[in-house]
């Protein structure tokens, strides 16, 4: 169980989320999501309409039959009137097909409302998350994330389409037949009606264990799908460190979690579908008694025939109602998780009256500068320096120093919490993130290649580039000679994360795409940790002809990268502890010094 303080800190996302850690979940139906949920109806109330007209009718279809057999069986038997039997015999038959066909132009017109709801809640909800920080990201499993994007939404089509319709058509059944009812008999109908509200306070009182207990699923299923993600991005280290066994374990406990906690919500459900069940057996069972011991006169044949229809077609829309109720307890689980994430804020986005950044020349200043990632222990400490249009300044340290979190801030990828960072004299809190990025070439330490051909990768730079300067920057950084003896060269499909290409290709791919984008600042994190020796002299010329008129800033461990920069800023705890030329530094035999040292000794 997740306690108190640690249920606060999710809610307010400072908590990190895992895989075996529950989610947050506020216990109480949202009336906001409710709104949400009505939002999307509203969108797709054309066919909505349409298909509650088609329902109406094929209701009133269906629910004239019996009255149709009441006098089959009460005139037109007793008295051998073959016409009417023949009528009424055809009148039925028309009933029952007006009611098929009815019906069958409502399911289509239901479907389709179904997939447009769908469609404009998974857009929503995709759209949202490209907004998102990178804080949000880094705050929970992908697969926790995944889940709502595809099976949640997937799972809440039904409900929010088929689901509502069948709710407001049964609740006019119900009306519908207690009207026919009262038309045929006063008493028989009030013993009829006289069991909702028995089934309407059982539903009252199961109804917060219910939904406690679907939301418990829904914790359990996201726990399981982001293992399994994690699982499956990991299987190399897995497979190398022999741990299948270990996780295995691991999946075994989660699975039978999640399946414990199915079972236990099946249970709760299942005692709505039977108490509404035995209600309407006993309700049945009384019809038919009064109907023969305590009317009088007594009933007639063709009475009760009826009677006991419409008792039946009665309680029949009442048990699609359970069934409707457990359906839709289930969704707003889901649909709980799915809000949840359209809500989340975007923290990182253009303020009001953002300015568009004009032509950058590359001036770029940090001002007494401080950053933390969780609001307790901090990464980056009153951090300022300032560097000129084309100058290249590399950023050294250990591990965890605050290296790529400078040049994060510098791309705005987290909000400034403390003192300024500015380019050209502009604050880059005051400018919109399009006019700032976009001006930016920035090579991250995961080289992440999509799904789509080897040229496609190249282009995600610049969407519109031609093939000419594809070829061109894979030239220039010396990925053109090894594209070249794939077998289908620049038209190489690539699976997704860059599968079929080692790692050094990869990267060469992502430097290329990284150059096409003509930058104002580069950007290079780790940018040559995955080339070989070889390989990064062809990388290198390309970097010093990028770098030409281009403010950069390198991060590297290789001094190869770094020695002929124009600055190079030694990063511990935090801090700026270095600054200089790398002869600067070496004379000064502090912690740059110590790390070359290292390095030369390898």
């Amino acid at each position: 169980m997740i306690g108190k303080k640690k249920r606060a800190e999710q809610k307010t996302g400072k908590e990190r989320n895992r895989y075996d850690v529950d989610e947050y979940l506020d216990e109480k139906v949202s009336l906001f999501n409710i709104r949400r949920v009505v939002g999307y109806l509203i969108k797709a109330q054309g066919p909505l309409k349409l298909s509650l007209l088609f329902s109406i009718l094929a209701s009133l279809s269906s629910l004239v039959g019996p009255l149709f057999i009441k006098r089959a069986l009460d005139e037109a038997v007793p008295n051998k009137d073959l016409n009417l039997l023949f009528t009424m015999a055809l009148f039925l038959t028309a009933s029952i097909i007006a009611s098929i066909t009815l019906g069958a132009i409502r399911n289509i017109l239901v479907a389709r409302a179904g997939a447009g709801i769908i469609h404009d809640i998974r857009y929503d909800l995709f759209s949202h998350l490209q907004k998102l920080s990178f804080s949000f990201f880094d705050s929970r499993p992908h697969g926790k994330i995944f889940v709502r994007v595809v099976p949640y939404v997937n799972s809440v089509s039904d409900a929010l389409s088929n689901g509502i319709i069948n709710f407001i058509i049964e609740v006019l059944n119900i009306l519908f037949i207690i009207f026919f009812m009262y038309q045929v008999s006063p008493q028989l109908a009030t013993i009829t009606v006289l069991g909702l509200p028995v089934f309407a306070l059982f539903i009252m009182i199961i109804k917060p264990a219910q939904r406690k207990a679907w939301q418990d699923v829904s914790n359990k299923g996201a726990n399981l799908n982001a293992y399994v993600q994690e699982s499956i991005d990991g299987v190399k280290v897995t497979q190398i460190f022999d741990r299948q066994e270990k996780n295995m374990g691991i999946m075994d406990n989660l699975t039978n979690a999640r399946n414990k906690s199915w079972m236990k919500a099946i249970y709760i459900s299942n005692t709505v579908w039977f108490s509404t069940e035995m209600i309407s057996q006993i309700v049945f069972s009384f019809v038919y008694i009064m109907g023969v011991f305590w009317m009088n006169p007594m009933a007639s044949f063709g009475m009760l025939l009826v009677m006991g229809n419409y008792t039946w077609r009665f309680w029949q829309p009442i048990i699609n109602l359970a069934n409707i109720y457990n359906t839709f307890i289930t969704a707003m689980a889901y649909l709980d998780r799915i809000f949840d994430t359209i809500a989340e804020p975007v923290t990182i986005q253009d303020i009001p009256n953002a300015v568009e950044f004009p032509f950058v020349r590359g001036h770029v200043e940090f001002k007494n500068v401080s950053f933390s990632y969780d609001g307790v222990r901090r990464v980056l400490n009153n951090i300022n320096f300032a560097s000129h249009p084309g100058q290249s300044i590399a950023i050294v340290g250990p591990t965890g120093a605050g290296k790529t979190t400078i040049v994060n801030l510098l791309s705005r990828f987290y909000n400034i919490e403390e003192g300024q960072v500015l380019i050209d004299g502009q604050d880059i809190m005051k400018v919109t993130l399009h006019s700032l990025r976009s001006q930016m070439g920035i090579m991250l330490q995961d080289s992440f290649l999509f799904t789509g051909s080897i040229a496609d990768n190249i282009r995600y730079g610049k969407l519109d580039a031609a093939d000419e300067e594809i070829r061109a920057a894979a030239q220039l950084i010396g990925a053109h000679h090894f594209i070249e003896k794939l077998p289908q060269g620049y038209d190489t499909p690539i699976t997704e994360r860059g599968g079929g290409i080692s790692a050094g290709e990869r990267q060469l791919l992502a430097f290329s795409r990284t150059l096409i984008s003509n930058p104002r600042i580069l950007i290079l994190d780790e940018a040559t940790s995955s080339i070989d020796t070889g390989t990064e002299q062809l990388v290198q010329e390309g970097i010093q002809t990028l770098m030409k008129g281009r403010t950069s800033f390198i991060i590297a461990h290789r001094l190869s990268t770094i020695r002929n920069c124009t600055r190079i800023m030694f990063i511990s705890d935090g801090e700026i502890i270095e600054s200089g030329t790398h002869e600067e530094l070496m004379a000064q035999k502090g912690r740059y010094y110590e790390l070359c040292l290292a390095q030369y000794s390898h």
